[in-house]
């Protein structure tokens, strides 16, 4: 089994930044990906980026490039997002997940999740 906990999350103004940490505990052998998704209200979840925690090859969304930087500790037990120029369009709840399945940017394909934490871009 895998335990997820999102910390970072909170409040900023547009042009700002935020920095969320997913510390992940558990099975390690089941947490070959770690991604972070995202739910704006009324919108579908999306992924936002994915990280292979096993060579550290990381993945975007377009919405993410440039923007983002997934990265992870040398002990893989802690996967950061930073965020950097946002937008009010990245208000959501943030949330990571791990245990992937298949394709990296579908979220049923990941196994194990997160409560979420709350990003508000004003």
């Amino acid at each position: 089994h895998v335990q997820l906990v999102e910390s970072g999350g909170g409040s900023v103004q547009a042009g700002g930044s935020l920095r969320l940490s997913c510390s992940a505990s558990g099975d390690i052998s089941a947490r070959n990906f770690v991604a972070w998704f995202r739910q704006a209200p009324g919108k579908e979840r999306e992924v936002v980026a994915a990280i292979n925690t096993p060579h550290g090859i990381t993945y975007y969304a377009d919405s993410a490039k440039g923007r983002f930087t997934i990265s992870q500790n040398y002990a893989k037990t802690m996967v950061d997002l930073q965020m950097h120029s946002l937008t009010v369009e990245d208000t959501a709840i943030y949330t990571c997940a791990t245990g992937l399945r298949g394709a990296w940017d579908r979220a049923r394909n990941y196994q194990y999740w997160g409560q979420g934490t709350q990003v508000t871009v004003s």
